[in-house]
Parts: C-alpha cells; structure tokens; sequence
C-alpha cells in the first residue's frame, strides 16, 4: 500500500475527490456517465466500500478535467466558485449517432477555418457586384 504522509493513497484520493464532486456540485450518475464507471460501483468506490484501481482513479480524474495527482495532495484545496457558475446546469445527452457525429466534425472543421469561409463569402458577394 503507497501511503502520501501518512495517509493511504487511496484513501486520500477518495476523500479529495469526494470533497471536490461535492463542492462542485457533480452527481454521481453524471459521473459514471462521464467517466464509463457503473454507477453502483461508483457509489461503492466514493463510500470506501471497494476500493479503487489506478484506472478508476485515472477514469474519475479526467471525468472533471483533472489529474489524478491534483487529487493526492495532503493541502488540498478546492477551486472557487463563480456566481455565474452556481446556475449552469449539466445533462447527459447520450453517445452521437454516426450522422451527428459527422456533422459535428464538419461543424469543426468549419469553425477552424471560419476565415476561409468568410473570405470566399465576400469574394462571391464581390463578383456578383461585377
């Protein structure tokens, strides 16, 4: 067992990541949708009932966009909350269809060359002037 002074890196990680979720203010089911966990053994790895991987702990980390090192610290400390973030409000929608997810990507792929597009916009608009 791998102990961060004095404390067992699980252990330490769990109550980190179980203080964050908490003042975020993230759902479990939310999260197991995030992170690919089953959500009854999510509920049994943040009570302390099973104890987690390295992997789980990789999966829950990305799941809220951090590192699983942010969570084993001995200080640690949560982030601040904006008032403009306190009435965002998250959904799980599903996993894309194959159409969505083509159109997704070419919407992308448009945004990241909105300049193009907006010059060849007005070079059209400049030859029907002609």
């Amino acid at each position: 067992m791998h102990f961060v002074k004095g404390t067992p890196v699980m252990t330490l990680f769990i109550n980190n990541f179980n203080s964050y979720i908490d003042h975020m203010k993230i759902k479990q089911i939310y999260l197991s949708k995030l992170c690919g966990i089953e959500k009854n053994k999510l509920s049994r790895i943040l009570n302390g009932l099973q104890d987690e991987t390295g992997a789980d702990m990789e999966r829950l980390a990305d799941a809220v966009g951090k590192r699983v090192d942010y969570f084993l610290t001995e200080s640690f400390e949560l982030p601040p909350l904006d008032e403009a973030s306190q009435g965002k409000i998250a959904f799980y929608a599903g996993n894309p269809s194959k159409k969505q997810e083509i159109m997704a990507n070419d919407l992308v792929e448009m945004i990241e060359n909105i300049d193009q597009v907006l010059s060849a916009k007005k070079r059209f608009e400049n030859i029907g002037r002609i």
